[in-house]
């Protein structure tokens, strides 16, 4: 799958490590709900620093359709909620 992280580039990651993405995503959609700004911000940067190790970077020359775009690191707790969907940032 393709993935985007707004501001910083697209990478390549293997269907596989989803469900180790999933539980930082639920983590960060329950945080989301509680207002734990400080969880949230914690929890945001784990995500995507998990995507930018496991994932194979595009060259920057590339643009391909992303399947999925994540927020960038420094996007506040409103922006993020403009990406979710039922389960979430990464789908289930």
């Amino acid at each position: 799958m393709i993935v985007r992280i707004m501001g910083e580039g697209q990478l390549v990651l293997a269907d596989s490590h989803f469900a180790e993405l999933n539980k930082l995503d639920d983590e960060l959609l329950a945080e989301m709900e509680s207002g734990d700004g400080p969880g949230f911000r914690r929890t945001l940067h784990a995500l995507l620093e998990k995507v930018r190790e496991l994932g194979e970077p595009l060259p920057d020359d590339s643009l391909e359709p992303s399947e999925l775009i994540l927020p960038a690191s420094d996007a506040t707790l409103e922006e993020v909620r403009q990406f979710l969907r039922d389960d979430g940032l990464i789908p289930g």
